[in-house]
């Protein structure tokens, strides 16, 4: 029997030492599921939505393409899709957020059925996209892709437990805002809730804020900031319109709990920044940047940060408009200025060209020759001269042309020309005679003839002398000829 015992000891103590094993594999096997269920757990969310709103032009896809790495510039119909990749560099963890781009037509906002139903609304945020090389239908803008969410949302018929459950979590998320601690890690992390967060003091919110609660979080993202410098340059805009525009969309941002960036593909201004907070709201990564309002084409402001008082200090440097004056009573839109274009201009064949003049000259009317019976100064009867005169009208003169019908303005003009260079003579040789008097008919000859005795002169000038006094003579005759008035009526 002793060695029956002996064999069955070792026996019993191998057993023991298999439920030891046993023991232990089933611990090993215990820690690896608590172990992967916690880590299950804490993994990254998938199904998270954003859903961006804007214009068409307004830079919506180039913008999200650009947070997602990419460096196409598609740009698609309808409902465009894109999606973000979100590393969690604590737990390894990597996952897809999915980015639903809605067309600028209002036609195609019926696909936002495609994007977001009611059991995915709760994991969704939107933004809207304003273009700010187009300042003046910002606000307008603003207001019809909010409305058009608020319609959707409202015919997604979300129990109403259930959707105001979703509102007091973005009041509560409003008001717990806190200034973020700096963090030496510049990679996103995943915030550990702290202890007594819920026993915070939460001030009320103010009268403007939260008054159009859509019951996820929302972001107003202003593209194209680097048109301001052109703004100011081409259109004349100061500091003063800029404060105007960020005073108007803050409180917008105000009424619907939104965050507000101003950004710049161009420039790579703020990217960096959006997609940190975008992570940061959908997936409570940590984000350590407080606002930053100094440089007017940079400004981040986040939910929550914002007040009515903080607004009023933009009031400060408007001179001209007041803060409650309509949007776009002051931002209005600039005149077009067109291009003028010089047109080439085409000759046209020269046969057609004359063939045109020639139908022309044909249509117009013959216009008659007026012949001497036509005169207006002759009566009906045909008679030369008109009734009522005696005789032919006279002037003494001795000259044939002293007698004249109807005076010639051109004869006259030159008659009257030719009488002043005869006087022009005239003058030159008194004043080389020295005679004292006028350059009259009778009064040179008669100087001149004395002049030429007293000074021993030629008699052969004395001819030349009588020749002119001729010459003055005729046409002196000629410009009283010229002066009789022709008959009137009356006197006809």
């Amino acid at each position: 029997m002793a060695p029956v015992l002996e064999k069955r000891h070792p026996g019993a103590a191998g057993t023991g030492e298999n439920n030891n094993e046993d023991e232990e594999g089933q611990n090993l096997w215990s820690s690896i599921l608590s172990e992967v269920s916690t880590r299950s757990s804490s993994k990254l969310p998938s199904g998270k939505n954003i859903l961006v709103f804007g214009e068409d032009g307004s830079g919506k896809t180039t913008l999200m393409a650009k947070l997602q790495g990419a460096e196409h510039n598609k740009k698609g119909r309808g409902l465009e899709y894109l999606y973000l990749s979100v590393h969690d560099e604590d737990r390894d963890d990597l996952t897809r957020c999915n980015v639903w781009i809605l067309d600028g037509d209002l036609y195609h906002k019926g696909l936002l059925k495609f994007a977001v139903s009611a059991q995915s609304l709760s994991d969704c945020l939107a933004v809207f996209v304003v273009d700010m090389s187009r300042p003046w239908i910002i606000m307008d803008s603003l207001q019809k892709w909010s409305s058009v969410l608020r319609d959707h949302v409202d015919k997604l018929k979300i129990e109403p437990d259930v959707l105001r459950e979703m509102e007091q979590r973005m009041v509560k998320a409003f008001q717990e805002y806190s200034e973020p601690e700096d963090a030496n890690s510049s990679s996103p992390q995943r915030r550990a809730p702290t202890a007594g967060e819920d026993e915070a003091v939460v001030l009320p919110l103010g009268e403007n804020t939260l008054t159009h609660n859509l019951g996820v979080p929302v972001l107003v993202v202003c593209t194209k900031c680097d048109a301001v410098s052109v703004l100011e340059k081409e259109h004349d805009y100061k500091e003063e319109q800029f404060d105007f525009i960020q005073s108007h969309i803050r409180r917008f941002c105000l009424q619907y709990g939104a965050g507000l960036f101003y950004t710049s593909v161009k420039e790579e201004k703020n990217l960096d920044l959006l997609y940190k907070y975008i992570v940061h709201k959908l997936y409570d990564f940590q984000f350590t940047t407080s606002a930053l309002v100094v440089e007017k084409d940079a400004v981040f402001i986040p939910s929550g940060w914002d007040n009515e008082k903080k607004i009023a200090i933009l009031h400060e440097n408007l001179s001209t408009v007041r803060p409650e004056d309509p949007f776009e009573d002051f931002i209005t839109k600039p005149p077009v200025r067109k291009l003028v274009h010089d047109k080439e201009i085409n000759a046209e064949d020269e046969q057609v060209f004359l063939m045109k003049q020639q139908s022309l000259l044909a249509k117009q009317p013959v216009t008659p020759t007026r012949g001497a019976a036509d005169s207006p100064g002759r009566t009906t009867s045909g008679s030369p001269r008109p009734a009522g005169r005696a005789g032919p009208t006279t002037v003494t003169g001795g000259s044939p042309m002293a007698s004249v019908k109807k005076p010639d303005p051109n004869i006259k003009a030159g008659a009257a020309n030719e009488g002043v260079l005869a006087n022009f003579f005239n003058s030159l040789l008194s004043k080389k005679t020295g005679s004292p008097g006028s350059p009259g008919s009778g009064a040179v000859g008669a100087g001149v003839q004395g002049s030429a005795k007293k000074t021993g002169q030629n008699p052969g000038l004395t001819d030349v002398q009588a020749e002119l006094d001729r010459m003055t003579r005729k046409h002196d005759s000629m410009v009283s000829a010229n002066n009789v008035s022709p008959p009137t009526e009356n006197e006809a």
